[in-house]
């Protein structure tokens, strides 16, 4: 059943979709150390340092990324602060094939019991089928491959996007608002008319402070204008598309 916590101010012609969590079922609790864990020894290779300090790198460079507010993707702003704390830029040369490798051959292998939400994929073929434009709008400080790969283990990485935020194109990172607004202005689309759906209500739902609409699928309750499941949004898309 839909619940809506706040009256709709516009018709939607865009929805803006988190991955992990909302079309992946993965905690990223557990996730997250696995990765680490497996990137560590690669990174500490083309670094010379310590798998412990090289990973420490990798995280203070990644939250350095996810505080860009510049004109610079978060790639570039990763890259940067990892090369001055490390002596080593990760997009160049060996490094760059090292961690290139490691994406295509290792990081699928942590897929694990990871696996689709129920009526995630239903959900996004509804709402490309009426035409709604549509987005991976997932926090974006992993690279495009590492995120098309948590894509196929939701199995929508055959679905037609017109968006999925990587740090590659990002510039900043959830709860922004201009990661919302970058979105919404790539897609041709007014805040107004978009939707945001996601299970996080500290960095998807601040959606709303840019104007957007919010459906939130995660535990508990919080402030949103649609909450339910992802088979409950599925039917509501019709409803709340544009003609």
């Amino acid at each position: 059943m839909v619940f809506s916590l706040a009256k709709a101010v516009a018709v939607i012609r865009a929805i803006l979709f988190d991955l992990d969590g909302t079309l992946l079922d993965i905690s990223m609790d557990e996730f997250l150390p696995a990765y680490l864990a497996a990137l560590g020894p690669v990174v500490a290779e083309v670094t010379g340092l310590d798998a412990r300090v090289a990973v420490g790198a990798v995280l203070e460079s990644t939250n350095v990324a996810c505080e860009n507010e510049s004109e610079l993707t978060n790639q570039q702003v990763f890259d940067a602060h990892f090369e001055r704390v490390t002596g080593t830029h990760l997009g160049r040369g060996d490094a760059a094939r090292a961690v290139e490798r490691f994406y295509l051959d290792v990081f699928p292998g942590l897929q694990g019991a990871h696996a689709p939400r129920s009526g995630g994929r239903d959900a996004v073929a509804e709402a490309q089928r009426l035409g709604l434009a549509t987005a991976v709008a997932t926090n974006p400080i992993f690279p495009r491959v590492a995120i098309e790969e948590r894509m196929r283990w939701a199995q929508v990485d055959d679905l037609p996007f017109d968006l999925v935020t990587s740090y590659e194109w990002s510039r900043g990172a959830k709860p922004s608002p201009s990661y919302f607004r970058q979105i919404a202005e790539h897609l041709g689309v007014p805040c107004s008319a978009c939707l945001m759906v996601g299970d996080d209500a500290g960095l998807d739902m601040p959606a709303a402070d840019v104007g957007m609409q919010t459906f939130y699928v995660g535990e508990g309750s919080t402030t949103a204008t649609y909450s339910g499941d992802l088979h409950d949004l599925a039917g509501l898309i019709a409803r709340i598309a544009c003609d």
